[in-house]
Formats: C-alpha cells, structure tokens, sequence
C-alpha cells in the first residue's frame, strides 16, 4: 500500500519535475525562509544568540535573517521575563508584524512567568499575543530553541496557505 504525500518525484522523468500543490509549494518557502525578530527581553536572550552563531547555526533552517524591524519578520522569538511595563511594547510590535507571522515563546519566564510570580512580570505571553511553540527550559539550550524552530516549520507545513488568504480573490472568480 503505497501512502500518499504532499508532492511525488519521478526519476524517469528528464529535467527533475516535481508535482505539487500550491498550497505544499508556498507552505515549503515559508517554511524555509523564517525572518525572526529577536524580543530578548532576559537571559533567554543570550541563548537567542548563541543559536544564531557558527556552533548551533540557525542558518541551517533558514532563520539566519535575523530582522529587528517588525515589518520586515514574520516570526518573533520572544525570549525571557516579560514585565507588563514592556508587555505593551511587545503587543505594538506584534501588530506591525505582516501576516502570517508566528510566535515563539522562549523559555519558562516567556512561556509561564517562570519562578517570577509578582504582580510585575506577565504570567505568560500567551494572555497578550496567540503563541505556536513553546521552548520549555530556565534558560533553554540553543539546541531546544533549534528543536522549536523545526517544530514551527512543521506546523508551517500543515498550514492551508493560499485558500485562507486569497478568499476575497476566490470569491470573484
């Protein structure tokens, strides 16, 4: 029983076609080509930038554009102790973000509020902006925030990309 994928590569085939959907095509690009914008807020930062240097190589994902423009992002990594003092800051750059954009949370401070339970520090950057991958540790591994990385792209991939965003275009057709 043969199962089905996404896309089929026949070797017979001269000049190396690939069939494909449109949908698997533009979910593969953006996949492959994530531009993060960096929100190091604490010590997660320090990690955030160990996985960007020549030992761990975000590069090797596609992730080596590290953008601080949100406009010019489309996933934001935020990594350490959110305080509500900086919770704003964070929103208002979130929203400048174009879409589709993802969110990383970074560590147990970004994820939970972390061993910070005062009334200064977010519980959470989930109560303030929608996250898709958690990276769990105090501070985490670069090898945990390259590990969450793939898990984006995973979910990337499983994503209905041109249908979702192209509705009104469909609709006049």
């Amino acid at each position: 029983m043969s199962e089905h994928s996404p896309y089929a590569y026949d070797s017979k085939i001269e000049g190396n076609i690939i069939f494909t959907t449109l949908d698997t095509a533009i979910n593969w690009m953006r996949s492959n080509s994530l531009w993060p914008m960096p929100m190091g807020l604490a010590c997660c930062a320090i990690e955030l930038m160990a996985a960007g240097a020549s030992r761990f190589d975000i590069a090797r994902f596609g992730a080596e554009v590290m953008r601080f423009s949100p406009r010019q992002s489309d996933v934001m990594i935020v990594a350490g102790t959110v305080t509500y003092k900086m919770a704003l800051a964070v929103k208002r750059i979130y929203d400048q973000m174009a879409d589709p954009k993802w969110v990383i949370a970074m560590g147990a401070c970004a994820s939970s509020g972390g061993m910070y339970r005062s009334y200064a520090v977010l519980q959470g950057i989930d109560h303030l902006i929608p996250v898709d991958v958690y990276v769990s540790g105090c501070p985490p591994r670069p090898e945990a925030l390259l590990d969450g990385l793939m898990r984006l792209q995973q979910k990337i991939m499983g994503e209905p990309s041109f249908l979702e965003q192209k509705k009104e275009l469909l609709a006049s057709i």
